[in-house]
């Protein structure tokens, strides 16, 4: 006991502003007792736990002004503190540029034709698979830092540097990430993030570590994956734009879906509620930045069918679907078979197996031919899925055909 009540007697003490020496004379003072039986010394020793206060024990609490019961509890163990994005930062710089630099000096020339190159890495990615791109993605990441950490230039083209090798890094992992390279992929987001971060660009920042949040969560590190989207959305701040907002509060919704469990899917759909009245916030006076274009109404929508999906309900998730799926379009090959992938599931789970089957078979159709391996995991997701129902003959023939 004495080592606790130790430490709450410092705590309460501290919670004041008192020196020992001042709780001695209160001590002293609350028991009535003339001269100073109790010391600044004899406080010491019932802070370090060396000596038990035991008669003194009324006397301490009354100077405190709590209950002998705070001073004899034991302390509830302090909880950790939450991840900042900090803590996801590469453990060495890896843009620490080179103390001898070349004679080359670069100009926003170069940094706004290295804008349009990751521009159009990102409009590649919208028709194109990861497998595909990740040779010219991972190219043009290395030519960047190359370029950041050897050559000169002024304090503002060293900024905008840093920004655009963070808008690469982020479409970068997102492409490694499709491809399955996982580990890749982690390294490169964590270089972005530094990049972001040395250029205190907060929305960019938590672009970055949302998606690498997204990352873990579906490769089952999901309370990395949770700390992290949350620290994206407390890191970027209340006045980060609306549609990153939004875009933040979809991957903490889905983070917290993943986890499982009941509060976890209430904290989902509370994020969820929250991303769309962000999403609506949004007007042509916010001006977000343009890697955001692809972020609207109708990926929340996707993103709260998927948790509909995930937590089995599939009458929410079943309209939302086919609603999305009724409009979109049909030369994005692997968002497709990727939002067909949780309508067959959602199939499955509201018991229509003939309907999952016929679903199921058009996202293998789909994926055959995409060098995705987010695709190729939902597809193995849905045959499993649909393996419950293998005594239907539609469900048997997709099976088969799979197989």
């Amino acid at each position: 006991m004495g080592s606790s009540v130790g430490a709450n007697i410092r705590q309460q003490r501290e919670r004041l502003g008192w020196s020992q020496a001042r709780l001695a004379r209160e001590v002293c003072r609350a028991a009535g007792v003339a001269g100073e039986p109790v010391g600044r010394q004899e406080v010491s020793r019932w802070e370090t736990g060396k000596r038990t206060p035991r008669e003194w024990l009324p006397f301490l609490a009354a100077a405190l002004a709590v209950p002998v019961d705070a001073l004899t509890t034991p302390p509830a163990p302090a909880a950790p503190p939450l991840p900042t994005l900090a803590d996801f930062l590469p453990a060495e710089d890896p843009l620490e540029p080179l103390s001898t630099r070349t004679g080359v000096r670069v100009g926003m020339g170069q940094v706004d034709d290295l804008q349009q190159r990751v521009h159009g890495l990102r409009l590649a990615d919208d028709f194109l698979a990861g497998g595909d791109l990740m040779r010219p993605a991972l190219r043009e990441l290395r030519t960047a830092v190359r370029t950041f950490r050897e050559q000169s230039y002024t304090e503002t083209v060293g900024r905008q540097l840093l920004v655009q090798i963070g808008e690469l890094a982020q479409i970068a992992g997102w492409i490694a990430s499709d491809a399955g390279q996982h580990a890749e992929a982690e390294r490169i987001y964590r270089l972005g993030l530094s990049a972001a971060t040395q250029a205190g660009d907060k929305t960019l920042a938590g672009n970055l570590a949302g998606s690498l949040a997204y990352q873990l969560t579906n490769i089952g590190r999901t309370v990395e994956g949770l700390d992290l989207a949350r620290a994206a959305l407390d890191g970027a701040g209340p006045d980060a734009p609306p549609k990153a907002r939004a875009l933040y509060l979809d991957r903490v919704a889905w983070a917290h879906t993943k986890a499982g469990g009941t509060e976890n899917a209430q904290h989902a759909m509370r994020a969820l509620g929250e991303a769309s009245e962000a999403l609506s916030a949004d007007s042509e006076e916010s001006e977000p930045p343009a890697y955001l274009y692809w972020v609207d109404a109708g990926e929340l929508q996707v993103m709260e069918s998927r948790v509909y999906t995930e937590l089995r309900r599939p009458l929410r998730a079943v309209p939302l679907l086919r609603d999305v799926l009724g409009r979109y379009d049909a030369t994005h090959t692997r968002e497709l078979a990727l939002y067909l992938s949780w309508l067959a599931v959602a199939y499955a789970d509201a018991n229509e197996p003939e309907e999952a089957a016929a679903t199921a078979e058009r996202v293998l159709t789909l994926s055959a031919d995409v060098a995705s391996e987010r695709t190729a995991e939902r597809a193995r997701v849905v045959l499993a899925r649909l393996s419950e129902y293998a005594d239907v003959p539609e469900v048997r023939a997709v099976l088969d055909s799979a197989a």
